[in-house]
C-alpha cells in the first residue's frame, strides 16, 4: 500500500487523513434488466427510493441526497440468473436503528415482499431479499456501537466456528420488539451451530 509521499507531495486533506488515495464512499449499483419497469417498481418499493432520472433505456434511483445510488439499465431478452455462476453475492443496505429495520419488514411484508432468509451474523442482524431477477440484497442493521466492540467480539466470541450466523425469525423478532424488549437481549446471538445458508432460490414474486 502506498503511503502519502510516495504518491504526490501535494495531497488532499481527505487524502491525509487517512494516509492513503482512496474512494470515500460507494457511490451506487448499476443492475442490467430484461425485467425493467418491474425492477425499478421493486427497488423504488423496497428501498424507499425515488427516481431522479429516467429514459427508456436507463432510470437512476436514490434514498438520500445521492443523485443516484441504483441505476437500472433496460436490456431486452436477457437470460435469467443462477447460482451456479460467478458474480456479485449481494448488496448490503445499512439501516440506523433496529426500530428501522423492523419498521422496513413490516412495510415490505404488507406488500408481499418478504426476506428469504433472516439471519444474526454476530456483526449485523441482516434480512436477504431477492428481487425480481434473482439479486440479493441485504438489508441490515450493526449489532455493535463500534468498530473496537465488533473487533473485540471478532477476537473474543465464536465467530471462528460459527462464521455464518443464527437464523432468526422475523416475525417473532417484530412481536419481540413491539412488546419493548430490551434491544440487547433482541440482537445477542446465542453460541450455537451455524444457521444453514439456503442453498436454492425461491419463486420470486412479481410486483
Amino acid at each position: 500500500m502506498s503511503v502519502i509521499g510516495e504518491i504526490q507531495p501535494n495531497m488532499p486533506e481527505t487524502a491525509k487523513k487517512r494516509g492513503v488515495v482512496a474512494p470515500y464512499k460507494l457511490a451506487h449499483v448499476n443492475y442490467r434488466t430484461s425485467n425493467y419497469e418491474e425492477m425499478i417498481n421493486w427497488h423504488c418499493k423496497v428501498l424507499n427510493a425515488k427516481i431522479t432520472m429516467s429514459t427508456p433505456m436507463l432510470t437512476f434511483l436514490t434514498y438520500d441526497d445521492e443523485h443516484h445510488r441504483v441505476a437500472i439499465g433496460h436490456f431486452p431478452e436477457l437470460a435469467e440468473q443462477s447460482l451456479q455462476v460467478a458474480g456479485c453475492e449481494h448488496t448490503a443496505y445499512t439501516y440506523e436503528t433496529l426500530g428501522d429495520l423492523m419498521a422496513t419488514y413490516e412495510r415490505l411484508k404488507g406488500e408481499g415482499i418478504e426476506p428469504y432468509w433472516c439471519v444474526n451474523h454476530g456483526g449485523t442482524l441482516s434480512y436477504y431479499y431477492f428481487d425480481p431477477d434473482r439479486n440479493q440484497l441485504e438489508l441490515q442493521i450493526d449489532v455493535f456501537d463500534s468498530v473496537e466492540e465488533l473487533n473485540k467480539w471478532f477476537d473474543e466470541g465464536d465467530f471462528h466456528t460459527n462464521p455464518v450466523g443464527v437464523k432468526v425469525d422475523p416475525d417473532d423478532m417484530l412481536a419481540r420488539f413491539k412488546a419493548g424488549e430490551d434491544e440487547k437481549d433482541l440482537l445477542f446471538r446465542p453460541t450455537i451451530d451455524p444457521s444453514e445458508i439456503p442453498a436454492q432460490l425461491p419463486t420470486v414474486p412479481r410486483t
